[in-house]
């Protein structure tokens, strides 16, 4: 595994981390989880990210890796990164969503509990709140670092005017920004346009979720839709309609790159989003054993030659 600084911060990250967004929850076999996790652990992923709604239901997730922490990991707490979230809906009424200092303190003691943890080592606000004002969203975050429950703060999906916003407001009251989590793939790369450069220019490092595009920068839709995929799952984000003549075409092009490297195509996928300085490390999910030998994979070439991003970029262009 190959281990990268986090912006300007003394963290270190692998260049692949492990993601508990499906997969993970109370609908799904602990035993597979368990030996998901504890792989991982084996091939030199450290990081493990959660958010307090990742299951379903929401917080399961949280509670499958505490359980999976206290009964094989909980000798190796140090050497560890666990990451978790606040923002989206997690319980009814007016205080359950959103950026609300109430929400956030609410929900990351929560958080906690289901982990069995006394602290996280990243806690990020999921995704901006139009209504909160800014300031009480991240002076939140401020106070969290400074009561102990976790030692650095992030932020996800924020556009490159908030994250620069946040990263002042951060600064002023003595505590950095670590980390930006945005989306990020050969089919959604809006963070090129602007956020990569305020990364850079503000010393944030980056992490980057859906790489493989919810699976589709894979071999797995190249025939239809296999029933134990996440396209088939009444509970997936990756929707049947998604999944287009167009994008298919692009990924059989793709995946005649990838060979000629002598990589699959979701190891091309997560090497291409790495060739970034500013990325720190790609955030994979996995269904089995075997999609994070290939992503650990991904990490033996991720330099790409003139000639190879040209002909991406005509793939992908049309």
């Amino acid at each position: 595994m190959q281990y990268k600084r986090c912006g300007r911060s003394g963290l270190k990250l692998p260049a692949i981390s492990l993601g508990l967004w499906h997969n993970f929850g109370g609908v799904d076999v602990l035993e597979d989880s368990r030996a998901m996790i504890l792989h991982a652990f084996d091939l030199g992923i450290t990081h493990f990210d959660l958010a307090n709604n990742y299951g379903p239901p929401p917080g399961s997730a949280e509670e499958t890796f505490g359980r999976i922490l206290q009964s094989d990991l909980a000798a190796y707490r140090d050497e560890l990164v666990i990451s978790t979230k606040a923002g989206y809906l997690m319980w009814p009424g007016p205080y359950g969503e959103w950026g609300s200092r109430k929400y956030l303190l609410a929900s990351l003691d929560q958080s906690l509990r289901r982990m069995g943890l006394d602290y996280v080592d990243v806690f990020y606000h999921h995704r901006p709140d139009p209504d909160t004002p800014i300031a009480e969203t991240i002076s939140a975050l401020d106070q969290i670092v400074r009561s102990g429950k976790a030692l650095y703060v992030g932020i996800s999906s924020y556009t490159a005017e908030q994250t620069r916003e946040a990263a002042a407001i951060l600064k002023s009251l003595g505590t950095r920004c670590l980390i930006h989590q945005p989306r990020y793939s050969m089919f959604d790369r809006w963070i090129e346009e602007s956020l990569l450069g305020v990364l850079n220019e503000e010393g944030i490092g980056c992490i980057v979720f859906s790489p493989l595009a919810q699976g589709l920068l894979t071999d797995k839709y190249l025939n239809g839709i296999p029933a134990d995929s996440r396209a088939a799952k009444p509970h997936g984000f990756l929707r049947p309609e998604q999944i287009t003549d167009d994008k298919i075409i692009k990924v059989r092009r793709l995946r005649e790159i990838a060979g000629a490297r002598g990589q699959r195509l979701s190891q091309m996928a997560l090497a291409w989003v790495l060739r970034h300085p500013e990325v720190t490390s790609a955030l994979i999910g996995a269904s089995r054993l075997g999609h994070i030998d290939d992503a650990v994979g991904a990490i033996q070439n991720v330099s790409f030659s003139r000639e190879e991003l040209q002909s991406i970029e005509q793939i992908l262009a049309r």
